[in-house]
């Protein structure tokens, strides 16, 4: 078994269970355990990447980093997003980079998301990890800092 996979909170916010996501594959857990974010209003834009490791799938409003172990973390920005077609998000990596944790990747505007009817909510899950493996390290509810421990895999 692995050694346990700190993540960082990829944006500021507050954090929410991922089951209150109002998306059926995020909140049902169907592509994996996590938390999200509920980016703030003023320092949400910024995007950094909560593990060390490789690109491995990369879209404007979404991304996958592999641990060297083999696990991946997925950070979705906002809900729908995808339909903005790249429209307002910025990338500062590339599908292949190998990054470090607290790495910019991303900004983004949140506001400019929920202005649009969209949430910006952001969930960041553990690909095929299982909720009994998952361990928080921040409360639900309250504000995290970007970059701050948000979970604990294994």
């Amino acid at each position: 078994m692995p050694a346990p996979l700190t993540l960082l909170a990829p944006v500021a916010g507050t954090v929410v269970e991922l089951s209150e996501v109002d998306d059926p594959v995020f909140s049902a857990g169907l592509v994996g355990a996590g938390l999200a974010i509920e980016p703030d209003p003023a320092e949400g834009a910024l995007v950094v990447a909560p593990i060390s490791g490789t690109i491995v799938k990369v879209h404007p409003h979404a991304f996958v980093l592999q641990h060297e172990d083999g696990r991946a973390v997925l950070v979705h920005l906002g809900i729908n997003t995808v339909q903005l077609g790249g429209a307002g998000f910025t990338l500062h990596a590339a599908l292949g980079d190998a990054v470090r944790r607290g790495a910019t990747l991303v900004t983004w505007d949140p506001v400019a998301v929920e202005a649009g009817g969209r949430s910006a909510v952001c969930p960041v899950v553990a690909l095929d990890g299982a909720r009994d493996a998952m361990t928080p390290l921040a409360q639900v509810g309250a504000w995290i800092a970007r970059g701050t421990e948000l979970l604990s895999w294994g």
